[in-house]
């Protein structure tokens, strides 16, 4: 088997990177739950689409995968830490967790949670 989260982080970072947010969409499940750096948490392909809609088109993620695990053949995630950018010098590191899930043929992301990096902490 191939690594699911370096896969869905691959194709997760091109889309980021390019603003197209019906790609960022697709990579998610269509009951996924996600919660980015708003305060709720929200469900769906097309709630995701909307958070990243809104999402400045400059900005751009730097990705490192930490861990990885698997589940039998359907179930796979991980943890990752993101840095996103943007020109201005405007800088957010973030945790990433993912639990993905086996789609027909490609891998989906099922949950999605960001957690800030706070330094001095």
């Amino acid at each position: 088997m191939t690594d699911p989260m370096r896969e869905i982080l691959n194709r997760w970072k091109a889309a980021f990177d390019g603003h197209q947010v019906d790609a960022m969409a697709d990579l998610f499940t269509p009951d996924a739950l996600f919660q980015g750096f708003g305060p709720k948490v929200v469900a769906g392909r097309d709630a995701v689409r909307a958070y990243y809609d809104a999402v400045p088109d400059d900005r751009t993620a730097e990705v490192t995968v930490l861990s990885t695990y698997a589940i039998g053949e359907e179930v796979a995630g991980g943890f990752a830490d993101v840095t996103f950018l943007d020109p201005t010098g405007w800088e957010v590191p973030v945790h990433l967790s993912l639990v993905l899930r086996r789609d027909q043929d490609a891998w989906r992301i099922r949950q999605y949670h960001v957690s800030k990096v706070i330094t001095g902490h």
